[in-house]
């Protein structure tokens, strides 16, 4: 059973995004509601203040029944009417259609109860608002919220003039207005607040995501400038020269090889920087990864503190070094739900030490990705070693070793 229970807590919850979460919550609060509020506002009360004729009998049990078909169809519809309130889809035509037939047929139920003495006034009032909370709270995401309020009076002024048709006194009449009202504004602030928090949130979560993609857009851009800066100025000599000295070839001129010599010295110049900006680009730096992972870290939320020793560290260790920082980091956004993040590098014994630790992890070792994997790939190049896992029941723990032939030393944090 256990078992069982962390699967499915696997893949229904630790698998969500944090936007996902939150909607998967509020949806099941939704539906919660949607059932413990009606019935318990119309089947308890029913309870003590029943008459126990038959005709009463027999017209609460109809309520009843419909206030249960009520549940259904706005559960039903609950989902449909967030994803129209969310602008995922339209609203399908005749949605509403069954859950206003509903509501009147128990609204007529309620006020044949009341002419027929089969219940005290105080449970038709509570009965009123449990089969106007039913319809509400669902209806509430499909419509403007001043068009609810328009239509919320009417329905007020509708009841109240179908209890005063039986000789319902003015107090009651005004605690239908108040109950009427409550039920309006109930439905209207459980279900529109936390739509409108969850259209926030999903909004939040799309613009981190133009942000990442701004951010790859941006890198790429640096790279063709970089290219371009190195490449422009030399294919320009390499053209000029090559048109030189195909002039001089046709006059006969033995300058024309000297012209070809320079111009294969410029391309293999310009090979060799080409190789210089890919390699640059590649390589990674390591001091520039912690700092960039501190960042995207900290911009997504998650409280970041960085502690490195850096120094004369060989260009081939921080390359291997700063690829373990770049999949951590990412490990850390995609895996588990994190609040916390330490990077430390440490230098001592003749070996460069890098930890990165985080809360609220699930295992990415477990997951199936080739990160970690091609991580090992690149430290066994330069003879180091990584280990991952979880630590305690939350926290991941990932450390990476590599010997160091020279000394480093210094202090950055």
């Amino acid at each position: 059973m256990v078992g069982r229970i962390r699967r499915w807590q696997q893949r229904h919850w630790a698998e969500r995004s944090k936007a996902e979460r939150v909607e998967l919550q509020s949806v099941v609060t939704w539906h919660a509601g949607l059932w413990v509020f009606p019935l318990s506002w119309l089947a308890l009360p029913l309870v003590g203040g029943l008459d126990r004729r038959p005709l009463p009998l027999t017209l609460a049990a109809v309520l009843v029944a419909v206030a249960f078909l009520q549940c259904v169809t706005a559960s039903r519809m609950l989902r449909p009417a967030l994803d129209h309130y969310l602008g995922r889809t339209q609203l399908p035509p005749r949605t509403l259609r069954a859950p206003t037939m509903l509501l009147a047929l128990a609204l007529g139920t309620i006020v044949a109860l009341a002419a027929a003495g089969g219940t005290d006034p105080i449970t038709t009032r509570l009965a009123t608002g449990a089969v106007l909370m039913s319809f509400g709270m669902p209806y509430a995401l499909t419509v403007p919220i001043p068009v609810l309020l328009r239509r919320a009076a009417v329905l007020a002024l509708l009841i109240v003039a179908a209890f005063a048709a039986v000789r319902a006194s003015g107090i009651d009449l005004f605690a239908t207005l108040v109950v009427t009202a409550f039920a309006t504004g109930f439905s209207l602030t459980a279900s529109r607040c936390g739509a409108w928090t969850l259209s926030v949130l999903w909004e939040a979560e799309r613009a981190r995501e133009i942000e990442a993609r701004l951010a790859v857009a941006e890198e790429r851009l640096r790279f063709g400038r970089d290219l371009h800066d190195v490449l422009g100025r030399n294919l320009s000599v390499i053209s000029l020269k090559s048109e030189l000295a195909v002039q001089l070839a046709r006059r006969g001129r033995p300058e024309a090889v000297e012209q070809m010599i320079e111009v294969q010295r410029i391309a293999q110049e310009s090979q060799r920087e080409v190789r210089d900006v890919v390699r640059g680009y590649r390589e990674a730096d390591l001091l520039v990864e912690l700092a960039g992972a501190q960042g995207v870290l900290t911009a997504a939320g998650i409280v970041c503190e960085v502690r490195a020793e850096a120094g004369a560290l060989p260009a081939e260790v921080q390359s291997a070094l700063g690829w373990v920082v770049r999949e951590a980091a990412t490990n850390v956004l995609r895996h588990g739900d994190a609040g916390r993040c330490a990077l430390r590098l440490q230098v001592w014994e003749g070996r460069v030490v890098l930890t990165v630790e985080n809360d609220g992890a699930a295992d990415p070792a477990g997951s199936g990705g080739s990160g970690l994997t091609g991580l090992r790939e690149r430290l066994a190049a330069v003879d180091g070693t990584l280990e991952a896992g979880l630590v305690g029941k939350d926290r991941f723990r990932l450390v990476a070793e590599v010997p160091v032939k020279q000394e480093v030393s210094g202090v950055t944090s």
